[in-house]
C-alpha cells in the first residue's frame, strides 16, 4: 500500500497506539496535518507551542503512556525546547514531531528554518532528522522505544516537507534494533545479596526515595519493603505519592524545603538506600557535609547517575521495580528482621517530627504593610496560602490529580497537600519550568478524564502560560486553577529578604494587574476571587461542582509569607532554618547547636553585591 510520508507518519503513531496529540500547525508540519483529519488520534490545538510540550509531559506523568507533540519547524521547535528540557530533567517520556524546511532547502537559511536536532542533541535521549519516507515506520518506533526504556525521557523526530510529501510502501517494522541502546539488565545477585546485608546490619537507616520508582511502576514493591523493614521513608518533590503520606514510616520530603525530621533523618543516617534518587542538589545542600556518616545503596536505571555525586558502598544499576523485588526476596531468605532493632532511631525521628512540624501563623496584621506590595497600613494580612492549601485539600474528592509551577507555591503544595496515591502530583522539578501548572494540568486531565484536576499556580508563573485556558475552553477540558496570588515573584523575593538585606528589586507583580477573573471570563472560564478566609471553603466547592468548563479562582494571599524549613544554597542541611515561631524551641534533636535564628554566610551568600535598590509598587 503506498502512502505519504505524511500519512505513514500518522499511521505510525496509530500504530504505537497514540490516543492523543498536542500540537499546533505550521507549514513545515502542514503535510501530516491533512491526514490526521482522518485519523482515530485526537488532536489538542494549543495555542503556544510551549503548551503543546507541557501538556504532552501532564499526560505522561498522570498515565505512564509516552505524550505526543507535534509542532512546525524554526520558531515552532525553538518555542518547545523548554518542555523537551523539562521532561530531560525529570525523565518524562515525549514523542515530539517537528516539522522542518524541505532537505534541499536544509542550510541555506530558510524560511522558518532552525538546526533542530543540533539543538535539541543535549536535550533528549535521542533525536532523529529523517531523510527518506521509507525511514518514517522505523523510526517512529525506535522513537517509542528509547523515549520508553531504560530511563524515560524526551525524543524528537524531525521531518522535511519534502520527506512528508513523498510516497512510500508502507510496512511496520517487527522489531527494533538499535546498536549501542542496551537497557539494563536483572539485578547484580551479588550487589542485591551486599545490599540486604547493609540493611540489616544498619541502626539509622533511611530510605531515599526519588521520582524513578514511580518511573519504574515500583510503589508496590516500594511498599513491601518499607513494611518489611521498618525503615523510615523520605519522598523527593519528584517522588510525593509513592508511599501515602498517612503511612507512619513516610516522613515526607526533604531538600532544601524538605520538612525538619525528613532532612535531619538524612543527615544523621548510617545508611541510606537511594531508590530511582539522584542525589540533588536542592536534596544534599552542601555534598561534602551530607549524611557524612552514612553508608549508601544505590539504586538507578541510569548507570551514569550511580557514583555521580556521591560514590555507593553498593550500587544497583537496574531497574527499581526488579531491584527492591529482588532486596525483598533476599532479606527474606536470609530471616525475619528484628522489628524492634529501630526503635530508638524512630523515636528519635518521631520526637523531631512533634517538634519541627511545618507551622505557619495562623493571623495577625503586619507593621509597614503600607510598604509592601501597597497595602494599606494596619490592614489584617491577606489570606495565608498554606490556609488556602489545606482548605483545597481537605475539599477536593479523593484521586484529585494536583499540578504546581514553581516557587514559594509549589513547595507550598508539597508540604501541605498528603499524597495519598502515585501520580496524583505533576510539577517542573529539576528544570524548575515557570508557566508549567496550566498546560500540564490540562494534559492530565485529557489523559486522567475521569479524576478531578486542580493546578496550584503563581501569579507569575500563571502569567506565562494562561492562554492554554483558552484551549481548555474549546476543547472542553475542565480543569481548576487556584492562583496564589501574592503580587510578586514570591521565591525570589524571598531570597532577596533573606539574602539582599531586604532590597527587592524587580520583584514586584501587582496583585491587581491583570484583573484575574476578567482575563479568566474572556478566555472561556469561570473567574472567581477571594479576598478572606470565610469565602474559600465556598469558592473551592463552587469551583469543584462546576465540570463543564475551566475555573480560575484568584487567591490574595500575604505577601510577607515565607516557605520554611528552608536550607540555604550552597549550606549543610545542618543549616536548616526553621519558621520563626520554633527557632526558640528546646533543641530535642542530636545537634551541636540549635537550629540557627538567621541563615548562616555561606560561600553562596558571604560578600554577595547586593543589586541596585528598587523598590516598585511603593
Amino acid at each position: 500500500m503506498e502512502l505519504t510520508g505524511a500519512q505513514a507518519l500518522v499511521r505510525s503513531l496509530e500504530m504505537e497506539g497514540v490516543e492523543v496529540v498536542f500540537g499546533l500547525p505550521g507549514g513545515a508540519i502542514l503535510p501530516v496535518y491533512d491526514p490526521i483529519i482522518d485519523s482515530s488520534i485526537r488532536h489538542v490545538l494549543v495555542r503556544h507551542e510551549q503548551g503543546a510540550g507541557h501538556m504532552a509531559e501532564g499526560y505522561a506523568h498522570v498515565t505512564g503512556k509516552p505524550g505526543v507533540a507535534m509542532v512546525t519547524s524554526g520558531p515552532g521547535a525553538t518555542n518547545i525546547v523548554t518542555p523537551l528540557c523539562d521532561a530531560y530533567m525529570d525523565s518524562v517520556p515525549i514523542v515530539c514531531v517537528t516539522g522542518q524546511v524541505p532537505t534541499t532547502a536544509i542550510g541555506s537559511d530558510a524560511f522558518q528554518e532552525a538546526d533542530t536536532t543540533g539543538i535539541t542533541a543535549g536535550i533528549t535521549k535521542h533525536n532523529w532528522l529523517v531523510t527518506d519516507a521509507a525511514d518514517i515506520p522505523r523510526v517512529v518506533r525506535e522513537a517509542f522505544e528509547v523515549a520508553t526504556t531504560g530511563r524515560p525521557g524526551p525524543v524528537v523526530v524531525d521531518v522535511p516537507k519534502d520527506v512528508s510529501n513523498a510516497t512510500m510502501e508502507w510496512y511496520w517494522p517487527e522489531g527494533v534494533d538499535l546498536p549501542g541502546f542496551r537497557p539494563p539488565g536483572a539485578p547484580d545477585s551479588e550487589a542485591v545479596a551486599a545490599a540486604a546485608a547493609l540493611i540489616r546490619a544498619a541502626r539509622r537507616p533511611v530510605l531515599y526515595v526519588g521520582g524513578g520508582v514511580l518511573k519504574s511502576r515500583a510503589c508496590e514493591a516500594l511498599l513491601d519493603l518499607v513494611e518489611l523493614t521498618g525503615i523510615p521513608t523520605v519522598t523527593t518533590l519528584m517522588a510525593r505519592g509513592a508511599i501515602p503520606d498517612s503511612h507512619p514510616l513516610c516522613l515526607g520530603m526533604p531538600g532544601m524545603h524538605g520538612n525538619y525530621a525528613a532532612v535531619t533523618a538524612m543527615q544523621r543516617a548510617d545508611l541510606l538506600i537511594a531508590l530511582g534518587s539522584r542525589f540533588d542538589d536542592r536534596v544534599t545542600g552542601k555534598v561534602s557535609a551530607f549524611a557524612p556518616s552514612a553508608k549508601v545503596i544505590h539504586v538507578d536505571v541510569d548507570k551514569a547517575e550511580i557514583g555521580k555525586v556521591r560514590r555507593p558502598e553498593v550500587g544497583i544499576h537496574a531497574d527499581c521495580r526488579e531491584a527492591i523485588e529482588e532486596i525483598c526476596s533476599a532479606l527474606r531468605s536470609t530471616g525475619r528482621l528484628d522489628p524492634s532493632r529501630l526503635e530508638s532511631w524512630t523515636g528519635e525521628i518521631a520526637r523531631w517530627q512533634a517538634t519541627y512540624p511545618y507551622t505557619y501563623e495562623k493571623d495577625g496584621t503586619h507593621a509597614g504593610a503600607a510598604r509592601e506590595g501597597g497595602r494599606p497600613a494596619g490592614r489584617p494580612s491577606l489570606l495565608k496560602p498554606q490556609f488556602v492549601l489545606e482548605v483545597l485539600r481537605d475539599a477536593t474528592p479523593p484521586g484529585t490529580i494536583l499540578t504546581a509551577g514553581v516557587g514559594q507555591h509549589q513547595m507550598w503544595a508539597s508540604q501541605y497537600w498528603r499524597f495519598e496515591r502515585p501520580y496524583s502530583w505533576v510539577n517542573s522539578g529539576g528544570l524548575g519550568t515557570m508557566g508549567f501548572a496550566v498546560p500540564a494540568a490540562i494534559g492530565a486531565k485529557v489523559g486522567r478524564p475521569d479524576a478531578t484536576v486542580w493546578a496550584v499556580d503563581g501569579d507569575g508563573c500563571f502569567q506565562m502560560t494562561a492562554q492554554e485556558l483558552v484551549t481548555a475552553s474549546s476543547e472542553q477540558i475542565p480543569v481548576k486553577i487556584a492562583i496564589l496570588n501574592n503580587g510578586y515573584l514570591g521565591m525570589v523575593r524571598q531570597w532577596q529578604h533573606m539574602f539582599y538585606e531586604e532590597r527587592y528589586s524587580e520583584v514586584y507583580l501587582s496583585p491587581d494587574l491583570p484583573d484575574y477573573v476578567g482575563w479568566a471570563e474572556a478566555m472561556g472560564c469561570i473567574g472567581l476571587r477571594v479576598e478572606a478566609p470565610e469565602e474559600v471553603l465556598p469558592a473551592i466547592e463552587k469551583a469543584n461542582e462546576i465540570d463543564d468548563r475551566p475555573v480560575v479562582i484568584d487567591f490574595r494571599t500575604d505577601a510577607m509569607e515565607q516557605v520554611f524549613p528552608m536550607v540555604p544554597a550552597g549550606a549543610s542541611n545542618d543549616d536548616i532554618v526553621v519558621h520563626p515561631a520554633q527557632r526558640e524551641a528546646e533543641a530535642g534533636p542530636p545537634k551541636t547547636r540549635a537550629p540557627k535564628t538567621s541563615p548562616p554566610k555561606t560561600s553562596a551568600t558571604a560578600g554577595v553585591k547586593a543589586p541596585a535598590r528598587k523598590r516598585r509598587g511603593t
